[in-house]
Order: C-alpha cells, then structure tokens, then sequence
C-alpha cells in the first residue's frame, strides 16, 4: 500500500486528473488531500465532482482548507465574503453557474464531512498549521487549522542539525514522526517540488499560480507532479491576478 499526500488543488481540475493517472493507482493505495480544492482556477465544481467519485474508487482523505471553509459558507447560505472573491471565490462561484440546488447541496455535504487534520501512523496531516503544544486536539483556536503559517515559518527557522532529544527542539514538532501541510505555497521560496525542513513538509507547489500540482510518497518521498497548471489553462490567470 501506497500513502500520498497532495497538495493545494484551487480549482484546477485538468491538474488532478493528470496527476491521478501519474500516480497509476492500485486499490490499496491511499490519498490525503491537504486542502484548498477551490478558488483560483475556472474548474471549482468539476474539481469536487472528481474527488467525489475519486472517493469511491480509492482510500481517500480530505483535510479542510481556508478557501475550503468559504466556500462552504456559500455553498451553505449563499454568504459572498469580499476577501474570498479577491483570492479566487469569483471563479468558484462562476464554475457553479450550471449545477441546480440539488447538486449544490451535495456538494455542500462533502465539504461538511472533511476534516480539520488527520492522523495517520503518528504523521499528522493538517491544512495550515496548529499553536498548542500539546497537539491540534487540544487548540485553542480552530482557525488555526487552516490559517497558520507559524508552524512552517518555525521549522523553517530550525536548525537541521537540532537532534528531537534536544531540549531546544520544539514541542509542537516533537508530537510526530512528520507533520505533512499545505497552505503556504513552496514557489515563495524559489521552489517548485515539496520542501522538508525537520519533520515537516510542506506539499503546495503553487498549483493556484505558477507551479505544478504535487503528490508526495509519504514512505519512499517520490515526487509525482502534474504540469505547470498555468499550461492546463493557458488562458487564464490564476491566482496571479490575486
């Protein structure tokens, strides 16, 4: 069996089902999704009725996103947040034009059903990050889940060096084995495959602008990407026009 876990989606349905035939599944095999399936790309809607019937066919896991959780919101009472149409919520909502309530609501109940962060063989795999030192079960604030970079930016300040027995080394960090994030596009830092700082990786190759949509082999560390999603959509934008 086979765990991946991939990164930010936003929309670009023609990247993920690239990606999904690269990865040449078997039925043993298990998907972890880090989140952000929507806003950026024109294909929102189609993207989750891939996930849906992805679902179906494989183990699958969705971790909740900050766009995932607007999204909802609209999906649920029809609430347009100004930030969220700025960061992609346009062409989320435009990719819906055609379904009917019905097919909406559905949809409504995937997002409801995905989680906030998962744990899998002492890996966690969470959107963002969490603050509690004693795990994200026990945070105070459950934003965090989708919002924090501070976890990210802390393993980034680490040295590498830093044995997990040292006193110095971060609580947060010691609770597992790998901590697996989204969120905080890799492209920032001039990279366009997974980075690993410590035990943590970071899988959002800036699929939602200039990169590829990534998968990573959480046991081998195999890289499996589709094409720049740019290419998939050449005449669009993005998230570049954000």
């Amino acid at each position: 069996m086979r765990t991946f876990a991939i990164g930010d989606i936003h929309g670009g349905f023609r990247a993920l089902k690239q990606l999904i035939e690269r990865l040449e599944l078997t039925p043993n095999d298990k998907l972890i999704f880090l989140g952000d399936y929507v806003d950026g790309w024109s294909e929102a809607a189609q993207t989750i009725d891939y996930l849906i019937e992805l679902e179906n066919k494989y183990s699958c896991v969705f971790i909740k996103g900050n766009h995932d959780l607007w999204c909802e919101q609209w999906l649920r009472d029809g609430t347009k947040f100004i930030s969220w149409f700025m960061h992609g919520g346009k062409e989320t909502v435009d990719s819906y034009y055609n379904y009917s309530e019905p097919q909406k609501f559905f949809h409504l109940q995937f997002f409801e059903k995905m989680k906030n962060y998962y744990v899998h063989e002492n890996r966690l795999f969470i959107h963002a990050g969490f603050s509690s030192m004693h795990g994200p079960d026990k945070e105070h604030y459950e934003s965090n889940y989708s919002w924090d970079r501070t976890l990210w930016e802390l393993a980034l300040a680490m040295d590498s060096k830093l044995k997990k027995d040292s006193s110095a080394y971060p609580k947060r960090l010691k609770l597992y084995k790998e901590i697996y994030i989204g969120h905080t596009p890799t492209l920032n830092y001039g990279e366009d495959k997974p980075m690993n700082r410590v035990n943590v990786w970071n899988v959002d190759t800036g699929a939602a602008f200039n990169g590829p949509l990534s998968a990573l082999n959480i046991e081998s560390k195999e890289v499996i990407q589709s094409d720049v999603v740019q290419t998939l959509y050449p005449n669009e934008k993005g998230r570049n026009n954000d």
